[in-house]
């Protein structure tokens, strides 16, 4: 029997697709797909600057190299072809192209996707504005010279709902103009800016879900000129089941602090547990942009302008302390390499308990870990690294001590809309992996492609991590008795409990031997 064919990946054959942010975590899995299961493409333009000496097309030549395209170079070790690279960036006029790029795209795109974004939640507001929003100003005006365009899909982030209870799938206004902005952070002072920004931006808690709500009210403002469409991932985590199981390549977001936790770094954060976790793998993220392009192109356009929230609110729901759980018990089993300390860190709802366990957890084994460091005569690190963690502690509390609510029924609609050999060739389904087999995945990927840990290195890290238990506890038990002493010096009937606790231990046999001796 024949195969059966996808419509969406035969939708996608001989059309060329402009894709902006294809070097980053989100580009290159899109990369990857577009080119594996929509295998008739014709062209894919990524725009690319240069950094670090390689230009464009070395660093495509570069990403081929990496893991994730391994069953892609299996398949067709040629695909490589059918990706130019365009030198250019989002801060010039018409993106920086050469007159002659500009020209091909403007005569053989059909779909752009705009992934390129600044995720600094730290970034200063020119910065912010200048890539998320008026980055995405100068997009839209390259695509409006595209002559035979269908789908314009901007990626936003489900983040930028600040001031809302629930987050529907629909454009919000926004209290400012994004031109108006992008034009007065151009020409204002950048010291009176900075003093100026807290209130600029209010009440959204950075500046990065601040620009990204601008730069959906300029794509949405477009929706006369061109097919347009807003597409808002949640935290995007490491691949579910393609192109690798847990592949990962940024420690932004959850993937930081799993790793800061898992050497035992991170031992406290702020945050209820009862709040859920609202996350996407990559790989789902990626086929639901594909099929939102297909359907967006497909269809005739509609009167409001498409908005799909990619979160896995509706169909599972698990807490931010059932998380941590279960992710626990598989870091103790998939233990990193260089632990600093037993990993046993733990969420606080109490800024106060959170705030004293930072300087017993994580300021004063820094500076006794560089004091030691400073007496061998070795780089001193551990202050450096803390302070990293505490700043992005600082700047994700906003998000780790509240709830977020979002309406998803468009993209989960989008899985019952598609045929069975569609589903198998963009799934996007959460029920098809186990929270523990992903968690797991996500463990492991996080070592081997972000730390560059193999996995052979298992069975010794198990043997240190138990070391390192032992360490832990006898520490934590002179912690107690140390405190128990203390106490004991001051408060009599606490003396008279002590007296009493060492009259036991002087009475048990090998003990008490040692203690009659001392």
């Amino acid at each position: 029997m024949a195969k059966e064919k996808s419509p969406i990946a035969e939708w996608y054959g001989g059309r060329s697709i402009f894709l902006t942010g294809g070097s980053g975590f989100m580009g290159k899995v899109m990369l990857e797909k577009l080119l594996y299961s929509c295998d008739r493409l014709k062209t894919v333009y990524i725009l690319l600057r240069e950094k670090r000496g390689r230009t464009p097309q070395q660093r495509v030549e570069d990403m081929w190299k990496l893991p994730m395209f391994e069953r892609l170079r299996q398949k067709d070790p040629d695909a490589i072809k059918k990706v130019v690279a365009l030198a250019g960036d989002l801060y010039t006029e018409g993106l920086g192209l050469k007159p002659q790029d500009l020209d091909a795209l403007a005569k053989n795109v059909s779909v752009v996707f705009h992934m390129a974004a600044t995720l600094k939640l730290e970034a200063n507001l020119r910065d912010a504005v200048e890539q998320n929003t008026a980055g995405t100003a100068t997009v839209l005006d390259v695509a409006k010279k595209i002559k035979n365009l269908v789908a314009f899909c901007h990626f936003s982030t489900a983040y930028c709902s600040a001031d809302i209870e629930v987050f529907e799938e629909r454009v919000y206004e926004c209290k400012d103009n994004p031109r108006e902005v992008i034009e007065i952070v151009r020409w204002i002072d950048p010291g009176a800016l900075e003093l100026a920004t807290k209130k600029i931006i209010e009440p959204h808690p950075n500046t990065y879900t601040y620009s990204k709500r601008l730069a959906e009210i300029l794509v949405a403002n477009e929706k006369d000129n061109m097919p347009v469409c807003i597409i808002r991932p949640a935290v995007v985590c490491p691949a579910a089941l393609e192109p690798l199981t847990g592949w990962v390549d940024s420690l932004n977001g959850p993937m930081g602090l799993l790793v800061a936790a898992g050497k035992g770094v991170l031992r406290s954060m702020h945050c209820l547990s009862s709040n859920k976790a609202q996350v996407i793998p990559v790989d789902f993220a990626i086929n639901a942009s594909i099929v939102i392009a297909y359907k967006l192109g497909s269809q005739k356009r509609q009167k409001d302008v498409p908005v799909y929230n990619l979160t896995q609110d509706g169909v599972i729901q698990i807490t931010m302390g059932e998380v941590l759980d279960k992710g626990r018990n598989i870091v103790y089993a998939n233990p990193f390499e260089m632990q600093v300390w037993y990993p046993d860190g733990d969420i606080r709802s109490s800024k106060i308990m959170h705030t004293i366990c930072c300087i017993f957890m994580h300021w004063l084994p820094a500076l006794l870990i560089d004091f030691i460091m400073l007496l061998i005569r070795q780089k001193r690190f551990m202050i450096r690294v803390q302070k990293k963690i505490h700043q992005g502690l600082e700047l994700l509390q906003f998000f780790t001590v509240r709830e977020w609510n979002f309406a998803s029924d468009k993209f989960l609609a989008l899985w019952d809309e598609m045929g069975e050999t569609d589903k198998k060739i963009f799934p996007m389904d959460f029920n098809a992996l186990p929270i523990e087999a992903y968690l797991e995945n996500c463990v492991l990927g996080a070592r081997q492609y972000c730390m560059k840990e193999p996995l052979t290195s298992l069975p010794r890290c198990r043997l240190q991590q138990k070391v390192l238990y032992v360490l832990h506890k006898l520490f934590v038990c002179f912690l107690y008795y140390y405190a128990f002493y203390l106490l004991s010096l001051w408060i009599p009937p606490v003396r008279i409990i002590y007296n009493l606790l060492w009259q036991v231990i002087g009475s048990l046999p090998l003990i008490g031997l040692l203690v009659a001796q001392k």
